[in-house]
């Protein structure tokens, strides 16, 4: 794997170092705590066949959780 240099302003420097585990490199601190692909590296996956379908099944499970809290709400009343 190659290595790019990087400058960093001092205090972000700092917050990675506070964050840095004593068993890990800073390349690595810093791909902890950037976390995963960002939402924007995940446009274009999925077809928008499939976006429809899954939008439509949370849409189902919405439903189904509001009919559940206002069946356990009428049960207060």
């Amino acid at each position: 794997m190659s290595t790019k240099p990087v400058r960093l302003d001092e205090d972000v420097y700092n917050r990675i170092k506070a964050h840095k585990r004593d068993d890990e490199t800073f390349s690595e601190a810093i791909d902890r705590l950037i976390g995963g692909p960002s939402l924007r590296d995940l446009g274009g996956i999925l077809d928008s066949d499939t976006v429809d379908t899954m939008r439509e099944e949370i849409e189902a499970v919405e439903d189904d959780d509001a009919e559940e809290v206002e069946a356990v709400a009428e049960r207060f009343e």
